[in-house]
């Protein structure tokens, strides 16, 4: 495993950079918009204990979210109808809940706004001035509304967010697509680019797409689990890859 003190940043052409529990606390968000949507679907139903953090990591974290809807059911032994994407909110069926969720996020983003870890201010502004092209690769498709509400939307190049993912039918993560896509757009290869990721799934596909250096950011998963899903590197904050010049 690579240590921090050996990334050696002008061996790479492009940063590619997740957007929730990477750049900016969203992931907290996120989980609580989650939890609350499960547990009112729970409720009630027999035989079917409490939503918690640890379906979160397991089941949700990093995927499109109607797939963290299909897999977490899938582990409760629940089956709904698939649905359409253009399901009401209150539809029981698995775009109707990912749809109910989405509707919990943007009433805390609403409410409580967000700030993105300081930390990783610091890194893309040391990347930013060593003019390394960067990216947002993320699953959600509030990822624009996220990087504007944070200011930080002008650091990145290009936005690979779920709703660019549906539109050209890309594998969501474990699958490395959205990652190979984004590298693409800024003009670097998979081998030349560098993926900063919270989620196992996250670090899956960076090593499914054999990119040349997978950060783990360790925000909850733990640093086992990580390295396990495929990180090189594993951080607690993004402070801690600020090249020496940059410091």
């Amino acid at each position: 495993m690579e240590t921090v003190a050996d990334v050696n940043w002008d061996q790479y052409d492009a940063a590619l950079f997740d957007l929730d529990g990477v750049v900016t606390p969203t992931a907290e968000v996120h989980m609580r918009a989650w939890s609350a949507m499960f547990n009112d679907y729970l409720e009630g139903k027999p035989g079917q204990k409490p939503y918690t953090d640890e379906d979160y990591y397991a089941y949700v974290d990093g995927k499109p979210r109607y797939d963290g809807v299909r897999t977490f059911l899938h582990a409760r032994g629940i089956d709904l109808p698939e649905g359409t994407p253009d399901d009401p909110a209150d539809a029981d069926t698995v775009m109707g809940l990912g749809n109910r969720k989405n509707d919990y996020f943007s009433k805390v983003l609403a409410d409580e706004g967000v700030e993105a870890y300081p930390g990783s201010v610091r890194l893309l502004d040391a990347l930013k001035a060593r003019g390394l092209p960067m990216a947002i690769v993320s699953s959600s498709r509030n990822a624009p509304a996220v990087l504007e509400t944070a200011g930080v939307a002008d650091y990145f190049d290009f936005v690979m967010h779920g709703g660019i993912a549906a539109e050209r039918h890309l594998a969501g993560k474990p699958a490395p697509d959205t990652f190979l896509a984004a590298a693409e757009e800024v003009g670097a290869t998979a081998e030349r680019s560098v993926v900063f990721e919270d989620a196992i799934s996250g670090v899956e596909a960076g090593a499914a797409g054999h990119f040349g250096l997978v950060v783990g950011v360790d925000r909850g998963a733990g640093e086992k689990a990580l390295t396990d899903g495929g990180a090189d590197v594993v951080v607690q904050d993004l402070a801690e890859l600020v090249p020496e010049d940059s410091r």
